[in-house]
């Protein structure tokens, strides 16, 4: 049976994508619905799916670096991009080969996609069903030329409690994020200050040019990274620029620091 996995952070938008498949391909098993990057890359590495439909912009990672990773952690995953950009980042798209799926989705273009899925598998073993990075790679240029005018300004400044003090600090003086329960830990030079909001929250806002997923708990600043290595099992350790602690980064998250 052919297995997938969903990523859309816009619960009824994700929905309608399970109904929309059920219907276009019964046979279908969807391993996962995911709405985050870290989530779609942590399920395509345990499901090993032979299709992921991602969007593209979603917290933390967008779907663009997920495809990368998962290049890595699940090769043989072919993807398909859910996306609302205009028809300039289509055309990269059609000259990438990569399937993709405007928003909103069409039955009949889904069913398109669905036929297009189904005879690659039938036509080529799974050894040959890579993701073509280098396409990849071409999208990550010609779509971050492409104007966002819908984005919001990354996140500056932020107020956490320690103690009964609320102190106000900078962004960019966060070495990193850890989830703590339902809040989120900020470790900065002058210790540890609590975030009365979920580590989920932040990914939508930081800047993602600066910081990082890279463990479903973590999120560093990238310019806090002294080094990065892998140990015997694939996971890499994070070494801090002026702290003692290391970071611990999952398996299929090491795709992102490839040419560090």
């Amino acid at each position: 049976m052919t297995r997938a996995v969903i990523a859309e952070d816009e619960a009824l938008l994700r929905q309608s994508l399970v109904e929309l498949l059920h219907d276009a391909w019964p046979d279908l098993e969807i391993a996962a619905e995911c709405e985050d990057g870290a989530s779609a890359l942590d399920a395509i590495a345990e499901h090993q799916p032979d299709v992921a439909f991602l969007d593209i912009r979603m917290p933390g990672l967008n779907g663009l670096e997920v495809a990368s990773a998962a290049a890595s952690a699940s090769p043989a995953t072919r993807i398909v991009f859910t996306t609302a950009y205009d028809q300039y980042a289509i055309d990269a798209f059609d000259r990438g080969a990569i399937d993709y799926l405007l928003k909103p989705i069409e039955r009949e273009r889904l069913a398109a996609t669905v036929q297009r899925l189904q005879d690659r598998a039938a036509n080529e073993s799974s050894d040959t069903a890579t993701i073509d990075t280098e396409a990849l790679a071409t999208l990550f240029r010609q779509l971050g030329e492409l104007p966002r005018t819908d984005a919001p300004q990354p996140l500056t400044w932020i107020t956490a409690s320690n103690g009964r003090d609320t102190r106000l600090i900078m962004v960019d003086d966060v070495a990193y994020f850890r989830a703590d329960n339902k809040y989120t830990v900020a470790m900065t030079a002058d210790g540890e200050a609590l975030l009365r909001k979920p580590i989920r929250e932040l990914l939508g806002v930081l800047d993602p040019t600066r910081f990082k997923q890279v463990h479903r708990s973590t999120i560093v600043n990238l310019k806090a990274i002294a080094s990065v290595t892998r140990d015997d099992t694939g996971k890499g350790v994070l070494r801090l620029k002026g702290r003692p602690e290391t970071l611990t980064v999952s398996q299929p998250f090491m795709a992102l620091f490839r040419g560090m």
